[in-house]
């Protein structure tokens, strides 16, 4: 599977009043790698991909965390994130956050492939994942 690879300063805003980062903002950091990994399996922005797969995105329907040391303000961090599996509509995302070489976050989600549902447009439902994302992100390869 493809492994997007991106570095991350830990900012001020990041962080408790300590200097240690808010476990709140583990998950929005895991959340731009998710969108990151596939802006760099597709070849397209966010915004570009929604219209391409007619779709409004993939919400997490799962999560959970593994916190092993904190990190802090001023850190640079390395976060890696990959699908781990793949079904219908819906899939896993790992997550690695690494400071020093060291797994100091590990985190899991189940996101859900997802779109207005025709008959009630106010609600979204599931939707197979095209075979062509599928594809992209099963590559095998790092990048960075």
């Amino acid at each position: 599977m493809l492994v997007n690879t991106r570095t991350v300063r830990i900012e001020w805003g990041d962080c408790d009043p300590a200097g240690i980062v808010y476990y709140p903002r583990y998950f929005e950091m895991f959340d731009t790698s998710t969108a990151y990994l596939f802006e760099r399996a597709l070849g397209m922005t966010k915004r570009q991909y929604l219209a391409a797969f007619d779709f409004i995105g993939f919400p997490m329907v799962d999560t959970r965390a593994r916190f092993s040391f904190p990190t802090r303000y001023g850190d640079d961090v390395v976060i890696e994130t990959t699908v781990k599996e793949f079904r219908r509509s819906s899939f896993d995302v790992h997550h690695r956050l690494l400071k020093d070489g060291a797994m100091a976050v590990e985190a899991f989600e189940t996101r859900v492939w997802s779109a207005r549902d025709p008959s009630d447009p106010d609600k979204i439902k599931s939707r197979p994942i095209p075979e062509q994302v599928i594809a992209r992100l099963s590559a095998g390869g790092r990048e960075a």
